[in-house]
This record gives C-alpha cells, structure tokens and sequence, in this order.
C-alpha cells in the first residue's frame, strides 16, 4: 500500500524534515535540561518547555496535558513510549514517589506490574520505531498501535498493528478462530489499512529485567483480505456431453 498523504506538499515537508531528525534533536534538549518524568499510574508525566513541547508534537511523543502555565507544557506518555526514551535512547530519567530517581530495572519491574503484556508491546513499539515509524494507540481501530510514515498531520497510518507472543495462547486468544481473524481485516481495509501482526518471541528468556530484550525477536507477517475477482483467471467453460 503506496502513502496516502494529506494535500498537496506533505510528502515534501516530510522528506525535508525526517522522524530521525527530530528524534535526535528532541534527544539532545531533553538529555540537556535533565528532565525528569514521574510515575503516575499507568502512564509517566513530564514536564517540557517550550523548545520541548514543539520537538514532542512532530515526534509524536506523548499527549500534551491543557494548563494554565504559558511557558510550560505537561506531557502524559503511555508506558512504552516513557521507557523508550528513558531506556531506548536514555534522555529522561524517570522517578517516582519524593522526586526518587529510579533505575531502569525498578521502572521495568514497575511497568510490567501495570501491564502484564509490557514487555512484548514495548518490545514491538521499539521495533518499529527504531525503523523510523511514527507510533500511536490503536484502540479506536481495535489493534494495538498504529504506525504512520510521518506525522499524522502529513499522512494517514499505513498499518494496523496487533502485537502476538510467540507460543502464548492467552495472549494470542484474539486470532485464534477465523471470525476474529476476518472482522479484524475486514476493518482494517475499511479504513484503508495493512494488518501487520507483530510476533514477539522470548526464545526462552524471562522478563526480569529489560536486559532480556536484547535476546527478544520480532516476526512481521501482513495479511490482507484474498479477494477472487482480482485472483481469478478466465477459464474456457466445458461443455459435458454424452453420447447416445
């Protein structure tokens, strides 16, 4: 499925102005400022100024919480978003109760206590943003994430992304039987989408620590609907006949 870009110039901006890129430059503020973000159930709050808050909206990182403070902005990450800039690419700390700096195995072993699937969706999430995906909730289409070329204002999404657990029925139990399978693609083309399943296999390492991620691998496998008018050949029709 080619982009579906939103109006005239948007693959321009996007080709001038490159995921990476902001990545990088929203790494080096926040590395810089020494910015904290705080443990607040299951999510992390962080505190961005303004230079921040512009770099966290074109990277698509967190929801920007509405105050009444004009030059400071709060930021509200999902779990996986929150350690893959603190663990992945290591520009905020994060701390929980009295300001209390905590390690990346302490922040593992409490993200994990609020989802018990963490480490396979975080894994996922790392997965596709480490090639550059832009990566968002997926819940309004009943999937996981959804991942864009580019920010969302340039482009629409061009996959909708189930994370699965390699030898995990309880966690697979979405895709068992072939009805979920087919309303789940049958959505998905009709918000002009590509399933991608995301197969997160432990290769028998625990998850004690986000050390164990090193070892985790990921399978990509898309499934689009089989359609039989765009498959079919014409055949010459045959004709029966008996003698008598």
């Amino acid at each position: 499925m080619a982009p579906r870009w939103k109006g005239k110039g948007a693959e321009g901006k996007a080709l001038a102005d490159p995921i990476s890129k902001i990545i990088s430059q929203l790494q080096s503020s926040l590395i810089l400022s020494k910015s904290q973000g705080l443990l607040s159930g299951s999510s992390v709050i962080l505190e961005a100024d303004t230079e921040q808050t512009d770099f966290l909206n074109r990277a698509c990182f967190g929801r920007p919480i509405i105050t009444a403070e004009k030059d400071k902005q709060w930021f509200q990450f999902t779990l996986e978003e929150a350690f893959y800039l603190c663990y992945s690419i290591k520009c905020i700390t994060i701390v929980g109760e009295n300001n209390c700096i905590r390690s990346d195995e302490e922040v593992w072993k409490y993200m994990k206590s609020k989802k018990e699937s963490f480490p396979e969706f975080f894994k996922a999430y790392c997965h596709l943003r480490m090639k550059n995906w832009v990566v968002r909730s997926g819940s309004q289409y009943g999937v996981d994430f959804v991942a864009y070329r580019h920010h969302p204002a340039l482009v629409h999404s061009e996959y909708a992304v189930l994370v699965l657990s390699e030898g995990d029925d309880s966690a697979n139990g979405r895709l068992r039987v072939w009805s979920d399978i087919h309303c789940t693609i049958r959505l998905c083309g009709s918000v002009a989408k590509t399933l991608l399943i995301l197969t997160v296999n432990k290769n028998g390492h625990r998850a004690i620590s986000p050390s164990c991620l090193e070892s985790y691998s990921v399978k990509e496998h898309t499934v689009t609907r089989w359609s039989p008018e765009q498959c079919r050949e014409d055949q010459p029709i045959v004709e029966n006949r008996t003698n008598g």
